[in-house]
């Protein structure tokens, strides 16, 4: 290996960065699992020129610094290609002249360095070497030039190296590089090719037409974990959640916010130390989302920039789904890298009025009446309180109401059943009202189209009763459930399939669920590939273009997770198996 510095004088570059194109096959979803890391505060991904599902991405944040225009630099990655940086053949190419070198340069925005990057790369030097030049590519990072310019995964025709990774296979193992913690740190990544050499001297000419260049390297996707310490500010905060001693029903806080890095990101309300909800403020077209696809818990995005840099905002907040009292309220407002800034931090008093419209209330001392009841509920079929049950399946409730004594209530005696969906604002609904036969025992057959609720059956002796003689509460637990469909099942290499289908039952939140789609080989483990949202009607569409040859087979399954503003449980859809001829 030649000496450090002279080589550090000959090749010179920028920086590039990292990882991930596709995952159509299994083993390629199974590649970028295994770049997990640690997650840290103050990070966050940004994707270039494809995600990791195989969509094409931007390439923000990429540039091509002035070169001789027979040396391309170009960008084929809305072409299915990437960004290459070459030497056209045919031309003299004369190393350490400053001019005979082709580059794509990447740059963090100011005040952010690269902390993480990996790439699927790959490059050859067909126009060879000499006795005194070479033909090489390499990657670079730390400065843009000079002393502090850190080469790794260099290629040199006369160091025997003719070739690095599969050129007609963007995925392939072979083309992932890992940048060395040396290369980090700093604002900088890039990939360049050269003539390089000791002294002032031409590389072989080699014949146009022969081979299209004499020297190339391709970035074919990039996976970049940006770090930003300084996080937003906030002011202007008001509000009833800032002014008001008591707060009842919907309240709000308004404020405004600045970041002077990746942005104005989500705003975070937690109420006695659980997060209650989280909201994105501004999607800013698509560009200000989560597009997903990380195995680390960090957020990634497809531009360098991706959030409003400053915006006002004023929230509203739900206080009836908290217990009347005092609480402890926490809102922080985040960029993408996850620094957080304080909006508003107190103790909150809330006030909101009795809605024992279905009994929810309890019996008190000196308000029931003469003669106590005594209520039994339960699932048919089990003693349990709780039953978890799938979506659409008929479930029934049955009890018995007595007096403390032992007696039947007179035959007749009317129940109250409530339902309290499980989604974050929800009100109790009156669902029936069973009534007892001569022995007290009641049932009732409840509707097929239940979420995750709480059931709340009460009895009140005389109706108009501000409280009721007796309250039992049975709880359902309801995995969500998803119907998904893939056509073609059948589909030729480098096709695309469709994935179409619809998330049963509701309320949808308003901007549509959002849904995890999951790919494995058979047999194999299910990995995340991509993040789609439903629209608010719950159906889901998502069109994916296959990037690796067949033949191969595959499973597909769509997994919608547990959310606040969603009344049911973590479910999956049915899987749908393809096979890529």
């Amino acid at each position: 290996m030649a000496p450090r510095e002279p080589k550090q004088t000959l090749l010179t570059g920028l920086a590039l960065g990292v990882i991930a194109c596709l995952a159509a096959a299994a083993f390629v979803i199974f590649a970028f699992a295994a770049l997990a890391a640690i997650a840290h505060a103050g990070e966050y991904h940004v994707y270039s020129c494809r995600t990791p599902s195989g969509q094409v991405a931007p390439t923000d944040g990429w540039s091509a610094p002035e070169h001789p225009t027979y040396d391309p630099t170009l960008n084929t990655c809305q072409a299915g290609g990437g960004l290459i940086a070459a030497l056209d053949a045919g031309y003299e190419h004369v190393s350490n002249s400053g001019n005979d070198k082709a580059t794509w340069a990447f740059e963090a925005p100011a005040g952010e360095t690269i902390a993480g990057a990996t790439l699927w790369r790959a490059g050859n030097t067909p126009g060879g070497a000499n006795e005194n030049a070479s033909y090489i590519f390499w990657l670079s990072g730390v400065a843009a030039t000079g002393l502090n310019t850190q080469i790794f995964d260099e290629c040199s025709a006369k160091k025997g190296c003719a070739s690095e990774g599969n050129l007609t296979n963007p995925a392939a193992g072979e083309n992932r590089v890992v940048a060395p913690s040396g290369a980090l740190h700093s604002p900088y990544l890039a990939l360049s090719t050269s003539c390089g050499s000791f002294v002032l001297t031409s590389c072989p000419t080699t014949g146009g037409g022969k081979i299209p260049y004499s020297a190339m390297v391709e970035l074919f996707a990039a996976d970049l974990v940006l770090s930003q310490t300084a996080g937003p500010t906030v002011s202007s905060v008001g509000g009833g959640l800032v002014e008001d001693p008591t707060v009842e029903g919907t309240t709000d806080v308004a404020f405004h916010a600045a970041d002077p890095g990746s942005g104005v990101y989500e705003a975070i309300f937690q109420v006695d130390g659980q997060i209650l909800g989280r909201r994105v403020l501004d999607e800013d077209g698509g560009r200000c989302r989560n597009v997903g696809g990380t195995s680390d818990g960090l957020p990634a995005f497809l531009y360098t920039q991706p959030c409003p840099p400053s915006l006002s905002v004023d929230l509203p907040f739900d206080t009836t789904p908290l217990t009347n009292g005092v609480h402890h309220l926490l809102v922080t407002v985040t960029d993408p890298a996850g620094n957080p800034a304080t909006v508003l931090d107190r103790q909150i008093t809330v006030a909101n009025p009795s809605t024992s419209a279905c009994g929810t209330g309890a019996p008190s001392a000196g308000q029931g009446p003469p003669e106590a009841a005594t209520l039994s509920a339960r699932w048919k079929g089990t003693a349990r309180a709780r039953l978890r049950g799938p979506y659409g399946a008929p479930h029934t409730i049955e009890g018995q109401l007595t007096t403390t004594a032992g007696g039947a209530v007179a035959a007749g005696g009317a129940l109250e059943v409530c339902e309290l969906s499980a989604h974050s604002g929800a009100t109790t609904r009156l669902l029936a009202t069973p009534r007892t036969d001569p022995a007290g025992r009641w049932s009732l057959k409840l509707p097929r189209d239940l979420s995750s609720c709480e059931l709340l059956v009460a009895y009140r002796r005389h109706p108009g009763d501000p409280l009721p003689a007796a309250v039992r509460t049975l709880t359902l637990t309801v995995p969500a459930a998803l119907r998904l469909r893939i056509a073609p099942r059948t589909a030729p290499s480098e096709g695309a399939i469709r994935f179409s289908g619809r998330l049963l039952g509701g309320p949808i939140p308003p901007g549509g669920k959002q849904l995890v789609l999951e790919a494995r080989a058979p047999r194999g483990r299910w990995l995340e590939f991509h993040v789609i949202r439903t629209r608010p009607s719950g159906r889901l569409g998502f069109l994916y273009h296959f990037r690796l040859p067949g033949p191969a087979r595959y499973q597909f399954r769509v997994l919608c997770e547990h959310e606040a503003d969603f009344p049911f449980a973590a479910g999956a859809s049915n899987v749908v198996g393809v096979f890529e001829r």
